[in-house]
Order: structure tokens, then C-alpha cells, then sequence
């Protein structure tokens, strides 16, 4: 394992996958063609399941010290409210979006890498590769002009939309650009109404105007402006354009100052089939884009890359065979797909023109979000919690027990106990009864299981757990035979 893992972009995906490996003692390199990270607020919210994941990067209070937590959402109108979102009562740690700009998260994590020694490698392109089947060959140009051949057991693309790595695999990014253009504008708000600890959504005749608060005082303030045949177009918008549709959509009486972005830009819904090749992979918007509605795309790719990681340790560290890597397209390809979908959902019903449509669409939702059902599935969904792989092959079927999460959900994180696979090595929890079967099991499996069983979630039945949190596997309380099997599939 002495030749380094290379990955390409040094953006919040590129840094976390890189200090995850870290923590579990693989060789990184990290470049990025950018000469310093961004200075842009982009990205704006960690969501709660990014929150918990990170936790066991041990890097939480960090974030929690530069963000600005955010417990609901509301959809407006001029005249009333048509429904409000809470994440209060989340069954999480962190019950909240915690509202952070990209270059904060950016630099956060470069700090925690550097701390663990890796440092970003900047204005370093990656010009060209090649799968030998073995090993991974790659053409860098330094900034100097210098090339230097690399080879690597792994080659990781974090690189974007516009992705050196996917297109060096010849994947096709199917999808779309959508012909609604938008504005966003960074900017300090004042006489905003709306309280700051919530975002605020208006849904005017003329478009949508939301707004997300950053700072005391400052807001990101997002708005369509209508449509365009022409692909290439892009309004940046002008203080006055701003300011006249916070008059006309907003609640009246806010005034913008102070700018510190503004920007226009266009919708791309797009996504990767396979989330690699060989040894290759793809993550983050290299993988997907879509709608930046319900927040999910820097957290999605985030998420890609702690799949990733744990997978990867256990292979290169000959504690797992190479086939469970093949899990992780299947798995992040589906929450790629449900991302899509549901940005795309909230995106059609903000934008939609027409005043029956909108009449038909404002009492629908106001009908819905009285439903305490679909407001807990809603809050779940866009916290992320309900993430899960059902699916997957690394989920054994059929497992479910009443009062706990049924194969391939989360597992909630218990007070008091560390995080599933936190700590220097990427291993599996078992929760179960203490018995001399479930330490031996332990003992034969030292160095996939942690080695005492945690208390089991309900009696009758035991759980075991991934290193991300995620339940493998449920079976009857005792059938250790069954997590045996389970490991037995793995190496």
C-alpha cells in the first residue's frame, strides 16, 4: 500500500475523500488545477446525515463554530403561508441545516488534511490516464511546465462538471440544461421579517424568490427570471435588478446592500450511468449535477466519497476483496437518481407559470404540509436521514425487526457511543447481547468487527452495522451463523 491513492479535485467531495483515506492510513495525493481554493460561497448547506457522517472525521465542532444553524423552512406568498418545514424534531444530533458558504467548508477541511499531512497540490493539472488493469497511469503537468508520470492503484475524479477524469472514461453525462434562467446574489438584507433561523421561499405569479440566511445580516437571495432558447445565455444581475425583486416577490420593506457575489446561471439535470470503470472512480458533480432546489449536490457528493472511502481502505488493506468495491456504483448511482427526481419535483412546482396552476399548486401543498406523515417524510428527506440502500449488494434481504431500522437503512447514532466506524480503521459494529458466540465471532473477524458487541437496538434480534453507519445486515438475536456468512461474502 505504498503508492499513494491520486485524486483529482481539491473541492468539499476531493478534501473529504482524502481525509477520510487519511484517517484510515492510505496514501493520498490530491491535486486540483485551481492555483487556490474558492473564495465563492457556492455550496451553502451541510445537512444533518453530511453532519453525522463527518463526525467521525472528528471535525463537527469546527463546522458547527463557522456555520449558522437552521431549523425550518417556510413557503410564502405575499399574503399568507402556505406550509412550514421544521427539522427541530429530526432524530439526529444535529436537527438543523447548517448553513455554511463552500469556502469556508473548503477550507475546514484542507485544515483537517493538513493536519493529518496531506496538502493540496494546486495548479497541477491532470492531463491524460490510463487503466492497466493493475495499476492506474497519470500524465501531470506542474505549474512550472514539468510533467510527471504517475502510477496509482486508484484514480479518483472529484473534478467537477466538467470532469477530465469522466470524459478520460468516455461516459456519457446524460441529462439536460433547463431553459429557466436564475439569478443569485450574496448580499447583507435589511428589514427582512422572516425569521433569520429559517430559510423563506415566496412563490410570487412572476416566479420564485427565496431566501437563505448566511450570517447576521447576510442572505443568499436565489429568483428565476423567465426562460431562454439561447444555451449559452447568462444574466448577472445588477444590485437594482435585485432590489426590484425583493420589492415585488418578497414580503416588502427589505432592503439589499453590500454585495459579496452576484451571479446568473442555468439548471444542468445531469448524471453518469456508472460511477466508474476498472480502477477509476467518480464522485461528487463529476458523477451528477441537478437543481440546486432542496440543497443536496455538495452533500450528495460528500456522501459519495465516505461510501467510497471505507471500502476502499478495507481493499487496500487486504481486509476486504476487491469485489466489494463494485457496491459502491450501484449504491450512490440510486441516490443519485432520487436526488435528481426530487430537486427536479421542487424545481417544476416553484417555477410553474399560470394562475390556476398556481392556485391548484399553492392548495395542494398548504393541503399536504398540514399532513404530520408528509412533513416528518419531507424533513427526512431533505436532512438526508432517509438515505438507505435497500437495494444493495452488500444489504442481506429480508432483514427487519420491529422497533429498530430494517437492512440497508441508518442506524441512528446513540448518545454516549462513538460513531460506527469512527477511530483509525474501517470496521463493522455488531449490535448484539453479549454471549461468548458474539466474542468469538469478533475474535475470528478482528479485523473487519469492532471487538465488543454494543448494546442491541430492541431484544430478540441483532444488528450488524457498515463503517458508515449503514445496517448489513438484521437477524434473529444469536445467529451469529448469519454474520458470519455475511463476512464470508465480503473476503
Amino acid at each position: 500500500m505504498s503508492q499513494p491513492v491520486l485524486i483529482a479535485g481539491a473541492g468539499p467531495v476531493g478534501l473529504t475523500l482524502a481525509a477520510e483515506l487519511a484517517r484510515y492510513g492510505v496514501p493520498v495525493r490530491i491535486v486540483d488545477r485551481a492555483a487556490e481554493r474558492t473564495d465563492k460561497s457556492k455550496a451553502l448547506v451541510l445537512w444533518s446525515r453530511s453532519l453525522e457522517l463527518m463526525d467521525r472525521l472528528n471535525c463537527t465542532p469546527a463546522f458547527l463554530d463557522a456555520g449558522r444553524r437552521v431549523t425550518g423552512a417556510s413557503i410564502l406568498t405575499a399574503d399568507r403561508t402556505i406550509g412550514h418545514l421544521s427539522f427541530s424534531d429530526e432524530p439526529t444530533p444535529y436537527p438543523f441545516a447548517l448553513m455554511i458558504p463552500q469556502s469556508d467548508t473548503e477550507r475546514l477541511l484542507e485544515e483537517h488534511c493538513a493536519g493529518r499531512g496531506i496538502r493540496v497540490e494546486r495548479s497541477v493539472d491532470l492531463l491524460s490516464f490510463k487503466d492497466e488493469g493493475a495499476t492506474v497511469t497519470a500524465m501531470l503537468r506542474h505549474p512550472d511546465g514539468a510533467e510527471e508520470t504517475l502510477t496509482t492503484p486508484w484514480l479518483i475524479g472529484c473534478d467537477g462538471a466538467h470532469s477530465t477524469v469522466r470524459k478520460g472514461l468516455g461516459m456519457t453525462f446524460e441529462g439536460d440544461t433547463l431553459p429557466s434562467q436564475w439569478v443569485l446574489a450574496d448580499v447583507h438584507l435589511a428589514g427582512a421579517t422572516r425569521p433569520e433561523d429559517e430559510i423563506s421561499i415566496f412563490w410570487h405569479a412572476d416566479g420564485v424568490l427565496a431566501l437563505f440566511p448566511i450570517t447576521p445580516g447576510r442572505y443568499r437571495v436565489i429568483a428565476d427570471i423567465g426562460e431562454t432558447t439561447d444555451a449559452a445565455a447568462r444574466h448577472d444581475p445588477t444590485m437594482a435588478e435585485v432590489q426590484a425583486l425583493l420589492d415585488r416577490r418578497g414580503p416588502g420593506g427589505i432592503r439589499a446592500s453590500d454585495p459579496v457575489w452576484l451571479a446568473g446561471f442555468r439548471i444542468n439535470e445531469r448524471k453518469v450511468k456508472a460511477y466508474g470503470a476498472g480502477r477509476v472512480f467518480l464522485t461528487g458533480d463529476a458523477a451528477h449535477i441537478h437543481s440546486p432546489a432542496g440543497g443536496q449536490g455538495m452533500n450528495t457528493g460528500m456522501q459519495d466519497a465516505f461510501n467510497l472511502a471505507w471500502k476502499l481502505a478495507l481493499v487496500m488493506q487486504g481486509r476486504a476483496a476487491e469485489s466489494l468495491l463494485r457496491s459502491y456504483g450501484p449504491e450512490r448511482s440510486a441516490v443519485g437518481d432520487m436526488v435528481l427526481a426530487n430537486a427536479g419535483r421542487l424545481t417544476a412546482a416553484a417555477t410553474l407559470r399560470g394562475d390556476v396552476k398556481q392556485a391548484v399548486r399553492n392548495a395542494f401543498v398548504s393541503l399536504v404540509l398540514h399532513v404530520p406523515a408528509v412533513r416528518r417524510t419531507m424533513g427526512q428527506t431533505m436532512t438526508e436521514l432517509s438515505i438507505a440502500y435497500p437495494d444493495s449488494p452488500l444489504t442481506a434481504p429480508g432483514g427487519r425487526h420491529s422497533g429498530g431500522p430494517a437492512a440497508g437503512e441508518r442506524m441512528p447514532p446513540r448518545a454516549g457511543e462513538p460513531p460506527v466506524g469512527a477511530g483509525d480503521s474501517p470496521r463493522f459494529a455488531l449490535f448484539a447481547a453479549p454471549s461468548p458466540e458474539a466474542d468469538a465471532l469478533a475474535a475470528r473477524h478482528a479485523a473487519l468487527l469492532e471487538p465488543t458487541p454494543r448494546a442491541p437496538v430492541t431484544p430478540g434480534a441483532m444488528w450488524l452495522v457498515r463503517p458508515d453507519g449503514y445496517v448489513g445486515l438484521v437477524a434473529r438475536a444469536g445467529d451469529c451463523a448469519a454474520v458470519e456468512d455475511y463476512f464470508t461474502r465480503l473476503t
